[in-house]
């Protein structure tokens, strides 16, 4: 481990990497997460069906939504900041993310025209990576 003139862990190359990556990923929650609370989705293309589920959500649905997808975020923010507060974001995520999954694979039946199973793995695989990451990178002294 190299070690800044601070006496912290300098930042490795793949820090700015992950979490300029991330944060590009985790904007397009906010988008999507935005545009539907702003009534916006008809300017995105979604049919007036889509848009009729999408706005049925139950108000703790959207709550849980908000925590994954702010969550998520702020863990990539943080993460640029070399902030330790980037792992409590991403449990914050985990969580967020976690209660939509249920919600959608066993509470409701999702449309299968909003069905997105690829995009789904995805954010698991990104949300559970960037906690691992951000956790590892609190061990090694680089987020302080």
């Amino acid at each position: 481990m190299t070690v800044g003139i601070s006496g912290r862990a300098a930042t490795p190359w793949h820090l700015w990497l992950v979490g300029v990556v991330t944060l590009l990923f985790n904007s397009m929650g906010i988008i999507s997460y935005t545009t539907t609370k702003l009534g916006m989705l008809a300017e995105m293309g979604l049919t007036p069906s889509q848009i009729a589920f999408m706005e049925s959500y139950p108000a703790w649905v959207s709550g849980f939504w908000a925590l994954g997808v702010w969550g998520a975020f702020a863990g990539s923010v943080l993460l640029l900041l070399r902030s330790r507060l980037a792992v409590p974001a991403m449990w914050a995520a985990l969580l967020g993310l976690l209660v939509t999954t249920i919600y959608h694979y066993a509470l409701i039946e999702v449309p299968a025209d909003m069905q997105a199973p690829a995009l789904d793995v995805t954010i698991w695989v990104v949300t559970l990576s960037l906690l691992f990451y951000a956790r590892a990178m609190v061990a090694k002294g680089v987020l302080r």
